[in-house]
C-alpha cells in the first residue's frame, strides 16, 4: 500500500507541470463558458429583431471557438516552453490531418464564408440543393434546419430537422427565401371552361384574393395580381399575391376555398373537366 502511495506521488511529482497546465486549461474554459452564457443570454433578451438574434448566437459561438483555441494554444507553448518544438508538432499534425479532414476543413471555410457573407440568417428559410427549410442553428460544421416539406408537397414544417455539412454550401446552390424580407409569391390557379363569364370569373378571384392578403398588400409593397392563360381543358385563372412564407400554405387554401363556394353560386361559371362538376 505504501508502494503504491509512493508511486502515485512520484507520478504527480513527475508530472505537476502537465497537470498544472491541464486545470489551467479547466479552469479557464468552465469561466469563460459562463461568461460567455450569461452574456449571451443578456444580448438575446435585447434583441429585437430576427438578424440581431442571429448574429448574437454567432458572435458567441466565434468568441468560444476563439477563446479555446488561444487558450490550449497557450498551455501548449507553456508546457513545452518553445514555440519551436510546438511549430514543429503542429506541422507534422497539419500534414497529417489535412488529406483525413479536406470536408470537414472545406467546412469550415464554408462556416467562415457564411459569418462574413452572411447569406441567410439563423431563421431565413432556405434551400440547399434539395433540402429545404427554417435555419435554426449555424456550427462550425454544420448547418441546422427545420425541414419543410419533407414527405408531402408543402411549404409547412415537416417536423424533421436535418443536419447540413458545411462543405455543401460550395456544392449545391442556395436559395434564400426570406434574406430581403419574409414576403414571397404565391400563386392560386382555377381552369374554368371556354363558355365561362370569364370577366366575372377573374373578378370573384380577384376580389378573393384581395379580402385574404390585404393586410399584407402594404407590408409586400405589391399588389396582387391576375394573369390568364388557355389550354386544352380551358381558362386558366392565375391568382399571384406577395405574402410571409410561413402564411402562404394556409392563404392560398383560403382564396381556393373562397372561390369554389362563389362559383358554385354563379350559373354562367363551370370549372373546366379537370375539376369535380358544379
Amino acid at each position: 500500500m505504501v508502494d503504491v502511495t509512493q508511486s502515485m506521488f512520484n507520478f504527480i511529482g513527475e508530472n505537476l507541470s502537465f497537470i498544472w497546465v491541464v486545470l489551467t486549461i479547466i479552469i479557464l474554459l468552465t469561466l469563460f463558458n459562463f461568461i460567455l452564457r450569461s452574456l449571451k443570454r443578456t444580448l438575446l433578451t435585447k434583441a429585437k429583431s430576427k438578424k440581431q438574434i442571429s448574429n448574437i448566437k454567432i458572435f458567441t459561438r466565434m468568441m468560444n471557438i476563439t477563446f479555446s483555441v488561444v487558450i490550449i494554444l497557450f498551455a501548449i507553448f507553456s508546457y513545452t516552453g518553445s514555440w519551436t518544438g510546438f511549430g514543429v508538432v503542429a506541422g507534422l499534425l497539419t500534414a497529417a490531418l489535412g488529406f483525413a479532414l479536406q470536408k470537414p476543413i472545406t467546412g469550415i471555410a464554408a462556416w467562415i464564408m457564411v459569418i462574413v457573407k452572411r447569406p441567410f440568417n439563423i431563421g431565413d428559410r432556405i434551400k440547399i440543393g434539395e433540402i429545404k427549410g427554417e435555419v435554426y442553428d449555424i456550427s462550425l460544421t454544420h448547418i441546422y434546419i427545420d425541414e419543410v416539406g419533407g414527405l408531402i408537397n408543402s411549404e409547412e414544417l415537416s417536423g424533421r430537422n436535418i443536419m447540413v455539412p458545411n462543405y455543401l454550401l460550395f456544392e449545391q446552390s442556395i436559395i434564400n427565401y426570406t434574406m430581403i424580407n419574409d414576403y414571397i409569391l404565391g400563386e392560386v390557379i382555377i381552369d374554368v371552361t371556354y363558355e365561362s363569364n370569364l370577366d366575372k370569373a377573374i373578378k370573384i378571384v380577384e376580389e378573393s384574393t384581395l379580402r385574404h392578403v390585404k393586410e399584407h398588400v402594404k407590408s409586400a409593397n405589391k399588389e396582387p395580381k391576375i394573369r390568364i392563360s388557355m389550354d386544352q381543358t380551358g381558362i386558366k385563372i392565375k391568382s399571384r399575391f406577395f405574402v410571409p412564407v410561413r402564411a402562404i400554405q394556409k392563404i392560398s387554401s383560403e382564396i381556393t376555398k373562397d372561390v369554389l363556394y362563389s362559383f358554385k353560386k354563379q350559373k354562367d361559371i363551370k370549372f373546366a373537366s379537370t375539376y369535380p362538376p358544379k
